[in-house]
Order: structure tokens, then C-alpha cells, then sequence
């Protein structure tokens, strides 16, 4: 958020890269006491941020401040010509000198894009997403969390549960990483087709068995039905709220924190529970 970054999309198999990657390494450390610092990204092992950025040919060269870019360094293939437009950068830009520190990498907006693959619904691809961002800040509760809600989206409910065991224990109690361990109790229930289909006949057949409804709730949201697990809850609660210790509810918020207190359902969700509990 401090430096002006000089991010070079290259490629082994890329000739062109090759011959350019020397330029810009030896223009990045002559400018690097006035804060400059190169990023090299490999196309083929980072294709979310490549086409995060619209890469369509290789080399392709940006200069980055706080996240944004300002430049295209691309055409800037003589020393004299990448050095002018660092230069006129460095004049118009807060950029802050630089003390040999390694600079901190802003990751906020990565979570950002993880989290928007996450929501899409595609979990596999979300959690090549939050791996990459864990090896750029592994003390990160949001990255780490992201990477197990993937996994567990991906139906790895193993791995997220090794993952979530071999956290730091600083990084337990966080919000985050509480609502990962969340998802990950609620994914241990999901049942086979079979299983899913007999305690569905189950509640249907007997509508003031309490117990049957929240079996079946609980495995429905498991296998991934978010929507008749809470219309089940919804109606027991309904019905009666005190029922085991107020079960059907905990079950309920536990759903809410698993999926996101800020996403739009839940939200929705929440409303209808008010107003059964509170009119």
C-alpha cells in the first residue's frame, strides 16, 4: 500500500518474458531505496489473478499503488524508458522510500475476490483462491477460514478438518475461524442420497415428531438444502420454541453463522425468526 509495485505476468514457455525479466530486476533494485519493488507473476500457475487483471498476452507490465494499477510498463522495453515513467510515477505519488523491509502485502482485496468465488458456489476454485492467499499471509484468520469454507463447499470435509486442526491456537477464537468450525460441524452430518430420502419420509410422516424434524433438518442442510433445513427449523420453533432446550433455534443460528451473518438469506431468514419470536 506503500510502494509502487512493477508486476511482471510471465511464463516459462514466454521468450519475450525472459528477455525482459533482466531489465526489470536490475530497474527494480536501483529503485528500490525510493520504494519500488517487482512482483513476478507466473500466468500459468496464477490464472485467477492473471484474469483478475484481463491479461490476454504475455509479457504484460503494471505498476500497482495501493492495490490499483497507474501504469502500463508493457511497451517500456529499453532501461531509459521504464526509468522515465517510474520516475514521472514517483514524482506525482505518496510513495514511501524504501528501508530494506519486506513490504506487507495487501490482501484484503484478494479475500474480496475469494469470497466472491466462494458465494458462486464453486468451491474448488475458491480454495485455489484462499491456498494462494494463505501462502501470502498464513497467520491470516480470514484467509484460513476461507480456505476451509471452500473445502468444506468442495465436499473435503476431511481435509477442512485437518486444516482446521493444524491452525495456530491464536487464530481459534477468532470470528472467523469459529464460523469455519462451524461449517464444518454442520458438513460431518451430510448424509448419502438414501439416508437423506428416509428421514425426509420420516418428517414428513410424523409432523409433531420433533426429533425426526430436526434429524432431517440438520441432514438437509448438510447435503446442502439451506432452504428446506431453516423451513423445517422455522416450523418448530414455531410450534414450540422451548422444545429440548430451544434445540430447533440453536440449530438454526449455528446455519447462520456457518453461511455468514452478512449474507442475504441469512439475513432474510433472520427477519422470519424475529417475527415468530417476537411478533
Amino acid at each position: 500500500m506503500t510502494k509502487l509495485v512493477i508486476v511482471d505476468f510471465w511464463a516459462e514457455w514466454c521468450g519475450p518474458c525472459k528477455a525482459l525479466a533482466p531489465l526489470l530486476e536490475k530497474v527494480a533494485a536501483e529503485y528500490a531505496d525510493k520504494g519500488v519493488v517487482l512482483a513476478k507473476v507466473n500466468v500459468d500457475e496464477e490464472k485467477f489473478i492473471a484474469s483478475q487483471f484481463q491479461v490476454k498476452s504475455i509479457p504484460t507490465v503494471y505498476a500497482i499503488f495501493q492495490g490499483q494499477p497507474v501504469a502500463d510498463l508493457t511497451n517500456a522495453r529499453s532501461e531509459s524508458q521504464l526509468k522515465d515513467v517510474l520516475d514521472q510515477l514517483l514524482e506525482k505519488l505518496p510513495i514511501e522510500a524504501g528501508d530494506g523491509a519486506e513490504p506487507k502485502q495487501d490482501i484484503a482485496p484478494l479475500l474480496a475476490m475469494g469470497e466472491e468465488v466462494l458465494d458462486s458456489g464453486d468451491g474448488e476454485r475458491a480454495s485455489g483462491v484462499f491456498a494462494q492467499i494463505v501462502d501470502m499471509a498464513p497467520d491470516s484468520a480470514e484467509a484460513n477460514a476461507g480456505l476451509i469454507r471452500a473445502l468444506v463447499l468442495s465436499g473435503l470435509i476431511d481435509e477442512a478438518e485437518a486444516a482446521l486442526g493444524g491452525l495456530d491456537p491464536a487464530l481459534a477464537e477468532d470470528p472467523a475461524i469459529e464460523r469455519a468450525h462451524a461449517a464444518v460441524e454442520l458438513a460431518k452430518d451430510k448424509p448419502d442420497e438414501g439416508e437423506l430420502a428416509s428421514l425426509q419420509s420420516a418428517a414428513a410422516a410424523s409432523p409433531d415428531d420433533m426429533d425426526a424434524q430436526l434429524a432431517y433438518a440438520t441432514a438437509a442442510f448438510a447435503a446442502g438444502d439451506r432452504e428446506a433445513a431453516a423451513e423445517v427449523l422455522l416450523t418448530m420453533i414455531d410450534a414450540d420454541r422451548e422444545w429440548n432446550e430451544g434445540a430447533a433455534r440453536t440449530k438454526l443460528l449455528q446455519i447462520f453463522e456457518a453461511i455468514g451473518l452478512e449474507d442475504p438469506w441469512v439475513a432474510a431468514t433472520r427477519r422470519r425468526l424475529s417475527t415468530i419470536l417476537f411478533g
